[in-house]
């Protein structure tokens, strides 16, 4: 399905979406993919075919491109409206969505579970995650141990609600457990004996026994030889992760992730769910982050290590556990628990990501996951999956996804985008445009908006809502112009998801070196530079974002796959200029053997800082001396600043965009190449500013408005420059190419203060469309914020309202005019003559309008919508309930809105400021020379 821009290309909007226009056909088609997509929330999965409908519709007609179905706890009241996840009614209910998704052309994914982790009732005590734990002993030569060998776990319940819970006060079949929507169970305990999985015996001199055989009912059959003795026992028991947020028929165990039988029978449930179903409509299957482990201990166990560890590792770790559990840190111990960890990352790509790919393939889907907060390289997971996706608000940590997807040549790279962007309710169309901002020059190009709940349509208002979540929802006021923040998004994505990454940069990942450090505890989760604050690979990578230059993070794993071509560094997909590697000590051989192929083959290696050890303990010594021969081997100008050492390979950056304030992300395509840039400063950048590119043709799109056109450009000794007026938080689209035919001229505008028409008085104003009561219709001559107007519940109302005034045609001779709204909370619609002409959604609010569009007597109207907040202030005060939510409920995010209750409040919030404030002015423009 396809959109057609209209457009005037006579008009340029600041902030807007234009309507009053004509079909243009220069910008890229959009269609289901390029449109932002959102996380479907089911409550309790309580849906039904009539409201999936209604309610699928009302998101098309806004604008989105699919929906992801993620099904979690209920809502209260309607406990006999729930639907068990993926029983035959469920799979009903998606059945319907898929049958009507095809009919509106949209999207569908949906989560492989309920909440997150996978997990659910069917997870058995053998498939659900573990952990372990150990007890030291000490027996001199010659004794025999007196103390029993056994480990009594201290049971305890963690929930999400705060309700506070005995072990006692659990099942333990979790099948037959009543309430657990009430319940939200996230870790169970058992007070219990803990099984005895090994017995290690180690003298002063390294000498390593097994003893577990000679273990029988607790007590030690065995006479220690000469020496002194220490012994290690070893138990495990269940981790006792639950689903977090789980939906009904969903609530139950976590799976092991290391063990693929684990997810195998976890994945039969799906299976004999789907028997004889339909999954077309089913573009993919998508998992939540890691998250086992925000839990009280870790999930660091699964019964078949010890074999995965001495098959990978070289050498049995039974034989090292002093090192392993050592609590002081020495170069042996660091190296058995890099082995330790290693191990860890290897089994959750091969035992859960890499078989979970396999099975959504073989059903003909893709897999979309987030990997972060993962204790694993979450480089090796994203590029493993189809759609790599991350979430947050640091650039950065988006690199990791992104990187994944342009090394490895995956054509998309998602978000979750706007989680807890503000308080509740709090969050603009304007806040959430500037959050997908930051995604796209992190390499971003498929939006998932976190997001939208399904709501019976005939809820009372706010209806069903998210504890984490922007609201993005029909009852939310905002809905009326979501359509216009949708467009923008497809528009942007249109081109972002063309060609490919135009990146200079290969930027060498340490993880080796981050798993080799030692901490309180055995794993360490990666996300983002979380772990990497104060290191060498941090302050690079900050540099590098600073300075303009385009990079991508790479793996030792993806190393492997470079080749050397044509005076450039290959990747599955993508080609670079050089390969930087800055921060760590440590570095896998296999990896240096690689880089001094690529190097010897002509490739541009960097060194900013130079490894000098091996990870890991099997034969290290013997691996050390390979290693240190190797570094000798290898051209290094480590005494250059870092600027200077790009400078020596030629790599290209954007950095006059940089310094002008700017940012950027650059796409190349087989015509030449767009450019997303972003103005992020407070003030307007209007200057010539160089950018690197052969084409000497640039064509300038603003994807809020659909405008577009040739705009100047000159020559220079530094090459080509382009002309830039952007206001702050405004962002383009510039395609560099040959292209030129049939393309308009961009025009920019000065204003002319000394020719304008001052709206100041004269106002109607109307409320249209909220609640909880519509005021009416009222004169109210000067513009203000709603709540300064004396009119009865206005400090509760949430919606729109339309200002309408007259002016008369300016006699000038100017052929454009801006109209400049002034100060707008939150949106407006600017209607002209009784046609829609802009939709506003922040922060700027003007319009330029040709004079040919103007009569000699005009009607203005203006359409403003504000927030949920007053409206839900006045329920806080009224006290009318409508945080109803299982699970979390409704918690704040900011701790000064927590109630005494626990959850969030608006009560002693003062009503936000609402409606069109002014000044509007309409001023005489001149074409900018």
């Amino acid at each position: 399905m396809y959109y057609t821009f209209r457009i005037l290309c006579t008009v340029l909007i600041m902030g807007c979406f234009v309507t009053l226009s004509h079909a243009q056909s220069s910008w890229p088609s959009v269609h289901t993919v390029t449109k932002p997509w959102t996380r479907w929330w089911w409550q309790g999965s309580a849906v039904n075919k009539t409201d999936l409908k209604a309610t699928m519709r009302l998101y098309q007609k806004a604008g989105l491109g699919g929906l992801e179905i993620t099904p979690i706890y209920g809502v209260k009241g309607y406990e006999s409206q729930f639907i068990d996840f993926l029983s035959p009614q469920w799979i009903e209910m998606l059945e319907t969505v898929l049958t009507e998704a095809k009919t509106l052309g949209l999207g569908i994914d949906m989560a492989t579970g309920t909440g997150w982790p996978f997990g659910g009732p069917w997870v058995t005590d053998q498939d659900a995650s573990k952990y372990f734990t150990y007890k030291k002993y000490t027996v001199e030569g010659g004794h025999r141990m007196n103390d029993s060998i056994y480990y009594n776990q201290v049971g305890f319940v963690r929930t999400a609600n705060g309700v506070r819970l005995k072990p006692e006060d659990v099942m333990k079949n979790m099948k037959t457990h009543v309430g657990l929507q009430a319940l939200a169970i996230d870790q169970v305990q058992f007070d219990e004996s803990l099984p005895l999985f090994l017995l290690m015996a180690y003298d002063q001199d390294g000498h390593a026994l097994d003893l577990t055989t000679k273990v029988i009912d607790q007590v030690l059959d065995w006479t220690a030889p000469p020496g002194s003795w220490t012994l290690y026992a070893v138990f495990y028991g269940l981790h006792g992760k639950m689903v977090e947020r789980a939906a009904p028929g969903g609530e139950g165990l976590v799976i092991d992730h290391f063990d693929v039988n684990a997810l195998k029978h976890y994945l039969t449930k799906f299976d004999t769910a789907f028997k004889n179903k339909s999954l077309s409509g089913l573009r993919g299957f998508f998992n939540d982050s890691y998250e086992v482990d925000d839990a009280r201990g870790q999930s660091n166990w699964t019964p078949l290590f010890f074999d995965e560890f001495n098959k990978r590792r070289g050498y049995n770790l039974k034989n090292e556990l002093p090192a392993l559990l050592n609590t002081i840190h020495t170069d042996h111990s660091a190296r058995v628990l890099y082995d330790y960890r290693q191990t860890i990352s290897e089994l959750l790509l091969e035992k859960f990501t890499l078989p979970w790919i396999q099975w959504g393939h073989s059903k003909n889907k893709l897999i979309r996951n987030q990997s972060h907060g993962s204790p694993a390289n979450i480089l090796d997971l994203y590029a493993a999956v189809d759609i790599p996706e991350s979430e947050g608000n640091e650039l950065n940590r988006f690199k990791f996804a992104s990187s994944a997807a342009h090394v490895m040549g995956k054509q998309l790279a998602s978000a979750e985008a706007a989680t807890w962007l503000n308080e509740h309710f709090l969050s603009s169309l304007s806040d959430v445009r500037n959050c997908v901002d930051l995604f796209f020059l992190g390499g971003i190009n498929h939006i998932f908006y976190h997001g939208t709940n399904y709501s019976p349509l005939n809820e009372a208002w706010p209806g069903w809502l998210f504890y984490a979540a922007t609201h993005l929802t029909p009852a939310n006021p905002i809905w009326k112009d979501f359509k216009t923040l949708n467009n923008y998004v497809a528009r942007c994505q249109s081109f972002l998801q063309a060609g490919k990454p135009d990146h200079e940069l290969l930027v060498y990942f340490p993880f080796a070196d981050r798993i080799h450090q030692q901490d309180n505890e055995l794993l360490y989760h990666f996300d983002g530079m979380h772990g990497f604050e104060n290191s060498i690979f941090k302050a690079t990578a900050d540099s590098l974002s600073s300075w303009g230059y385009e990079y991508d993070f790479i793996s030792d794993r993806q190393i492997q796959t470079l080749s050397y071509k044509n005076g450039r560094i290959q990747s599955p997909g993508g080609s670079y200029r050089a390969l930087l590697i800055s921060g760590g000590d440590y570095m896998p051989l296999n990896t240096l053997f690689k880089l001094d192929s690529l190097q010897h083959k002509g490739a541009d290696v960097l060194f900013n800082t130079v490894p000098s050890k091996v990870p890991g303990f099997h034969l290290y010594q013997n691996r050390q001396v390979q290693f240190d021969s190797l570094l000798n081997s290898l051209k290094m100008n480590t005494r250059l600043p870092l600027n200077q050492l790009l400078n020596t390979a030629s790599v290209d950056h954007e950095g006059a965009l940089y310094k002008a304030g700017l940012q950027c992300i650059k796409r190349i395509t087989t015509d030449g190449k767009y450019y997303f840039i972003k103005n992020s400063k407070t003030y307007k950048i209007e200057e010539w500013i160089p950018i690197h590119s052969n084409k000497h043709k640039v064509i300038r799109y603003d994807p809020l408005d659909g405008r577009y056109g040739l705009i100047p450009v000159r020559l220079t000794s530094r090459g080509i420059e382009i002309y830039f007026s952007l206001d702050p938080n405004e962002s383009v689209i510039l395609e560099a190419t040959d292209r030129i035919a049939n393309i308009p001229t961009y025009t920019n505008y000065d204003l002319l203060n000394d020719q304008s028409i001052h709206l100041n008085h004269g106002w109607s104003l109307k409320f249209v469309q909220g609640g909880p009561e519509i005021p009416g219709t009222f004169s109210i001559d000067t513009l203000s914020n709603w709540l300064d107007l004396s009119i009865a519940g206005i400090s509760a109302y949430s919606g729109t309202a339309a200002y309408s005034n007259t002016f008369d045609k300016p006699k000038t001779n100017n052929t454009h005019y801006v109209l400049d709204l002034g100060k707008v909370e939150e949106s407006a619609e600017i209607r002209l003559n009784d046609k829609t002409i802009a939709t506003c959604i922040g922060p700027t609010f003007k319009v330029i309008i040709p004079s040919n569009a103007l009569k000699l007597k005009n009607k203005l109207e203006i359409l403003v919508t504000n927030s949920m907040a007053n409206r839900i202030i006045d329920l806080e005060q009224r006290k009318v309930p409508w945080k109803k939510f299982y699970n979390i409920n409704f918690p704040p995010r900011l701790s000064e809105n927590k109630g005494d209750d626990g959850l969030f409040t608006a009560i002693h919030w003062k009503p936000k400021t609402s409606g069109l404030i002014g000044p509007v002015n309409l001023t005489a423009l001149r074409v900018k020379k």
